[in-house]
């Protein structure tokens, strides 16, 4: 081949790989927000809604938020889009459901609004998808109550405020820790009236664990791990020492594999800068009771060949269990989750999926909870003990 035909080659390859993985601004918005988790339901059109979730009140759906004009929302202006973005507010006055983080969307800046709206209406797709019926009960489907909710938790939008990019990397990463990346929605606990209890770092509950969907999210605070060993997991869902599993697992695979690695290093510098402890968390000799001889014949029957007798898994492929957040979360429901149900690390550009096994149909509730209890009370490990009980609500 000759010299001429080789870079015109190398130019027509940089080219299409250079639009493969190029994406507008407002789409990278929409995925740092990860809007498809909510809006797509499985085998659904993106965004055209239906996905359920379910609430002290009763079960929502998720509404289509296309461009399509009859049941999505092509016929929003720019301000009513961003009414229902940041104060939760729909076009036609009516308040939306909180199970939507509008509350986490008021510190969007404008711009990112912007690109965002300009995403939706020019480049997702529209489709013509009716959105569902809630189903609330009669008594409780009255949304004036929510205007009350919206007065007390969502900050009052601040245009002059809102115009500019941090850029700062601490501020940058505060950016879209508190703000489109809404990681207090699953790590912050909740109140009576299923706020937030905090919805940024100046609140002491602020990301500091919470149930959601079964699974125990735990604290960002404290994390004892590297930046890059952060940024890894964020990326790829697996660290040299860790990886993640249940709706996290979503989270890499519709959202966080795609940012770029400067606001990966910003999101990794805020969250660490949490960290308040000097050297690796470990518990004294003796401090944990459990079931020694029956959790640790299981562990080296069922675990040990990946995780190896000391715990320690292998490196990129099989997280460690020494030091682990899931193992140590003072809720053992995601270890318990992992254990019954098995786990699978998200697949992203590059990296292929690793599966982990489950044991519901091999281990009975006291044999799986010896084998947490060896898991959460063995390495230095310092979590305390899970119940029988905890382990047969999981099994429900």
């Amino acid at each position: 081949m000759s010299d001429m035909k080789q870079t015109l080659l190398a130019i027509g390859c940089l080219f299409v790989a250079g639009n493969a993985a190029a994406s507008s601004a407002g789409e990278y918005m929409a995925k740092i927000s990860d809007c498809v988790a909510c809006h797509t339901t499985e085998g659904g059109a993106p965004m055209a809604g239906g996905k359920k979730f379910s609430t002290p009140i009763g079960d929502i759906y998720a509404t289509n938020i296309t461009p399509d004009k009859t049941f999505g929302i092509g016929n929003y202006s720019y301000e009513e889009f961003e009414k229902a973005v940041r104060q939760g507010i729909a076009k036609d006055g009516h308040p939306l459901y909180p199970a939507m983080p509008y509350p986490s969307y008021a510190k969007m800046t404008d711009q990112d609004i912007r690109a965002l709206y300009d995403y939706f209406m020019n480049e997702v797709p529209a489709a013509d998808t009716k959105n569902k019926d809630n189903e609330i009960p009669l008594l409780l489907s009255a949304r004036w109550p929510l205007h009350v909710w919206n007065w007390l938790f969502v900050e009052e939008t601040a245009p002059e405020n809102k115009t500019g990019q941090p850029t700062d990397l601490l501020a940058r990463g505060a950016y879209l820790v508190e703000g489109p990346g809404h990681c207090g929605a699953c790590h912050t606990p909740r109140g009576v009236t299923m706020q937030e209890k905090g919805y940024d770092a100046s609140s002491a509950e602020y990301l500091t664990g919470a149930m959601i969907e079964g699974w125990y999210a735990p604290s960002l605070r404290n994390i004892s791990m590297s930046r890059d060993e952060l940024k890894d997991l964020l990326r790829m869902g697996r660290s040299q020492h860790d990886a993640l599993s249940g709706p996290m697992s979503e989270v890499v695979t519709q959202s966080t594999q795609y940012l770029t690695d400067k606001d990966l290093d910003a999101i990794a510098f805020y969250l660490l800068n949490f960290n308040h402890k000097n050297g690796v968390p470990v518990a004294a000799d003796g401090a944990i009771v459990y079931a020694p001889t029956d959790g640790k014949t299981l562990y080296s029957m069922y675990c040990s060949t990946c995780h190896g007798d000391d715990g320690k898994g292998k490196d990129f492929t099989v997280p460690s269990l020494v030091n682990n957040t899931v193992v140590n979360a003072k809720d053992p429901s995601s270890l318990i989750s992992v254990v019954y149900q098995g786990a699978e690390t998200p697949q992203t550009h590059g990296n292929i999926s690793f599966k982990m096994p489950a044991y519901k149909e091999v281990m009975s509730d006291d044999e799986m909870t010896n084998v947490v209890n060896y898991v959460r009370g063995t390495w230095g490990n310092g979590a305390s003990q899970a119940t029988k009980d905890e382990v047969s609500a999981i099994a429900k």
